[in-house]
């Protein structure tokens, strides 16, 4: 299978034309593709985002990760994020259907500490059809609110995750997302 185009990031704006889709960048983030990307002599992740379900074992190819802070800056508000990743469905025998990701997402999502807001569902987000899932997480005083949503194409499951610290956060950056006809 070829390998996915990793898309680039120009003026804020991550663009993947294979995949017909942009993602705006809020001003200020923090890119952290190639640490995400970075693999130790095991083929691990050096660096695993403990708040994204794609970074396990079996993830695949981190296509954006961006921050809305570094990580080792210490803040009172939850450190927003956006994560496109794009896992083989070979990992997945029988996947036919994006809804199937979610079986193993929401497990690695759970081992996290995430809890299922609903069951998953499709959304249109401009041109293409999604499945969507919400999920949130106590952390101290806050409330960690995350929204992914998968598609698969060209042999892929791609998942886009946001993480923000209240829901409007969360739509703000799914908002961000938009597909064109190829």
């Amino acid at each position: 299978m070829p390998e996915i185009d990793a898309g680039t990031v120009v003026k804020g704006v991550y663009r993947n034309r294979a995949l017909a889709l942009t993602c705006k960048i809020p001003a200020g983030w923090v890119l952290r593709t190639e640490e995400m990307n970075a693999r130790d002599e095991k083929g691990e992740a050096e660096d695993t985002a403990p708040d994204h379900p794609q970074q396990d074992k079996r993830a695949g190819k981190v296509l954006l990760a961006a921050y809305s802070r570094p990580p080792d800056a210490k803040g009172e508000e939850v450190n927003a994020s956006i994560m496109i990743a794009a896992e083989s469905v070979e990992n997945y025998p029988g996947m036919k259907e994006a809804a199937q990701y979610f079986y193993p997402l929401t497990e690695v999502a759970k081992a996290q500490g995430f809890e299922p807001d609903e069951d998953p569902y499709a959304i249109a987000q401009g041109s293409k059809t999604l499945v969507r899932g919400d999920f949130h997480k106590d952390v101290g005083s806050r409330v960690m609110h995350q929204s992914t949503l998968v598609f698969l194409a060209h042999g892929y499951a791609v998942s886009i995750t946001v993480i923000g610290g209240t829901d409007d956060e969360v739509e703000d950056l799914v908002d961000g997302v938009s597909f064109s006809a190829k």
